[in-house]
């Protein structure tokens, strides 16, 4: 069962993204805030996989939630949720270490599948937000190559991540376990000093790696 922190200050609509998430047997949104101060606190007491956090909130937005739990619980992937078809709001959710940015408008079909996607290690982009944003993401670091350090291996790794590949599916395509996968990011986010694998998506795409 996946367990969910859903962060919204409309009520209303809080309880229409529960209804739709919980569609899905394998969901359940096991806790529920009205601010990012609150969502935070929550993660203090609760144990949740996903948090989904809207980016306009009282207290608290969204973004300085996501960078927060990020920091204290790099576990537990964060989910933006949005009104705003923004790239600037899209880039920073990823900079602040979301794994995922959707427009509230999306199907249900769609968030479930991103919610999923942030389980497996995957980067969702809603298509017309990716649109917006992975043009400048694209866009290489001019002479900043890649670390030193990073080993032919670990640059194959890297570039799965960057294409949004999960463990599993970069573990099948290189003959690897997944623990394996899972101890080589490690590696590469202690070698590059970055928080999460969506930074290191981000640096893979800047580095040209993709």
């Amino acid at each position: 069962m996946i367990r969910i922190l859903l962060a919204e200050d409309q009520r209303l609509v809080r309880q229409g993204l529960k209804m739709m998430i919980e569609t899905d047997s394998g969901m359940r949104v096991t806790g529920e805030a009205s601010n990012g101060k609150e969502a935070v606190s929550l993660c203090e007491t609760h144990v949740f996989d996903v948090v989904v956090l809207d980016i306009q909130m009282p207290e608290m937005d969204g973004l300085e939630a996501a960078r927060m739990i990020g920091t204290r619980w790099p576990e537990r992937k964060v989910l933006m949720l949005t009104t705003f078809n923004d790239d600037q709001y899209a880039l920073e959710a990823l900079k602040s270490g979301a794994s995922g940015y959707m427009l509230k408008d999306a199907e249900p079909e769609a968030l479930i599948r991103s919610i999923k996607s942030c389980m497996t290690g995957g980067l969702s982009l809603q298509e017309h937000v990716a649109a917006k944003v992975m043009p400048r993401l694209l866009k290489p670091m001019k002479e900043e190559p890649v670390d030193s350090s990073i080993t032919p291996r670990e640059l194959d790794i890297m570039r799965r991540v960057g294409e949004g590949r999960s463990n599993r599916e970069i573990a099948d395509e290189l003959g690897l376990s997944i623990g394996t996968v899972k101890n080589h990011i490690s590696q590469i986010l202690d070698k590059l000093e970055l928080r999460d694998r969506t930074q290191l998506a981000i640096y893979a795409i800047r580095h040209n790696l993709v």
